[in-house]
């Protein structure tokens, strides 16, 4: 292979070749040495006693400096360890039983890793995963297990969730022998028309098989499955993802029901903010395998103290065209930088309308609490709050005149310099002029 990793067509040749040998180039150009990797810093506090939400109340999961680092590997006869893609790096967050936390976040960002990492899944790196007071992540494969009938999965996919060969009352029923909850034919057959029921599907579905039912179907009897343990916290991956808007509203809405009966915990990974809005009392913002902002969905919808989220809420359509038309929208250029290789300092300095000469890409900033129940990790968070910074832009005389209401432009970036583009600019005149 000839040129730069990073520059050649990866459909063409082995992703992970790619990644490796982009990998061992960084490490030659330090002079063989491994780059030294500077992960989110570690508070002194547990993450229960970091916000003012969860300081003394009734905390169900509690995830300290979590890290999931996957090997990049390298090598035909004897695997070399070269480096490390970084999905998660040192996030931590509280939970309080029977609340919605809601974790939002591009694709790439580390979400479903961070999932899977808390029900130990994939296998954490580093931290701790306190589930109403045991760490979960030094359990051994039976004290695990049996630990796991509390923590269930909601499933992106559930068309790949449910085995195709297996019918709904076999998917179903086998959760419960394996925790011993099965133990008569009659009590078993009741739970099951119970969990039907909960989750509106008929009797007769416990007959068919995955390949019968619709999405939305299939997404309930997912959720039914979960719920077959009696578990106290479910992790729902993208539960509505996959769904059209009528079909998501159901299941939304069927969550929340089951929440309200059951007393369910739930931490809902989405990139759609419209649901999470609806859905969460409190909601996480994550980035590059970090968490860059967190507080209750009422502030956070609010007033966004982070770049990053301020990015992603302007990226929401409001339905008054009047307001949409006024309002200014961020837009943020190139893709999420590759979590084999983070940028230095803060991760989202390479991207961010704000970004500072000094500290931005120098100095990791740390998640701190700077208003009640609101937590930022952002050096300038303040400053970009109150005004005194301003994103960067210069006006150019190409699109649009300087009679253009700021409404109809948008913060963007192109070679580090910030310009505002015309987002609805006018057509050019017929006939002529250029």
């Amino acid at each position: 292979m000839t040129g730069s990793a990073w520059d050649r067509e990866p459909l063409a040749e082995s992703p992970d070749a790619l990644t490796a040998e982009a990998a061992a180039s960084a490490s030659l150009a330090a002079g063989g040495v491994a780059v030294e990797h500077e992960s989110e810093p570690a508070a002194d506090l547990p993450a229960a006693a970091l916000s003012a939400v969860t300081a003394g109340a009734d905390v169900l999961l509690e995830v300290n400096d979590l890290k999931v680092h996957f090997p990049i590997k390298r090598g035909v006869l004897i695997n070399k360890t070269i480096g490390y893609v970084y999905a998660v790096d040192g996030v931590s967050l509280a939970v309080r039983r029977g609340e919605t936390y809601g974790l939002v976040g591009e694709s790439g960002c580390g979400k479903t890793t961070l999932g899977r990492g808390i029900l130990r899944l994939v296998e954490p790196t580093a931290g701790s995963v306190i589930f109403d007071g045991e760490n979960i992540a030094t359990l051994k494969t039976e004290p695990l297990r049996v630990a796991r009938r509390r923590m269930q999965m909601v499933f992106q996919d559930p068309l790949s969730s449910l085995d195709p060969r297996q019918s709904v009352q076999s998917i179903l029923v086998e959760g419960m022998k394996a925790h011993g909850l099965d133990t008569s034919d009659a009590t078993t057959n009741a739970r099951l028309r119970e969990l039907l029921s909960a989750v509106g599907l008929p009797n007769t579905a416990l007959r068919k098989y995955p390949h019968e039912f619709s999405g939305g179907q299939r997404q309930r009897i997912g959720i039914a499955r979960a719920l077959t343990v009696n578990p106290d916290l479910i992790v729902a991956d993208e539960p509505v993802s996959a769904l059209d808007v009528s079909v998501q509203a159901q299941v939304i809405n069927l969550l929340e029901d089951l929440q309200a009966d059951l007393g369910l915990t739930y931490l809902i990974i989405a990139h759609d903010l419209a649901v999470v809005r609806h859905i969460s009392d409190r909601v996480g913002v994550m980035y590059l395998g970090a968490l860059v902002e967190e507080a209750t969905s009422a502030a956070l919808y609010a007033e966004p103290l982070h770049p990053y989220t301020r990015a992603l809420m302007s990226a929401v359509p409001v339905p008054d065209p009047v307001v949409e038309d006024m309002r200014e929208r961020i837009l943020l250029t190139g893709d999420l930088p590759s979590p084999a290789n983070p940028p230095s300092g803060c991760r989202f300095h390479t991207r961010c309308p704000w970004v500072q000469p000094t500290l931005c890409d120098t100095e990791r900033p740390e998640l701190v609490e700077l208003r009640s129940g609101h937590r930022v990790a952002c050096h300038y968070a303040t400053e970009i709050a109150s005004g005194a910074l301003t994103p960067k832009a210069i006006a150019t005389d190409l699109d649009w005149s300087a009679d253009t209401p700021k409404g109809n432009r948008a913060v963007g970036r192109q070679d580090h310099l910030y310009v505002e583009l015309p987002v609805n600019p006018a057509p050019p005149p017929v006939g002529g002029g250029s």
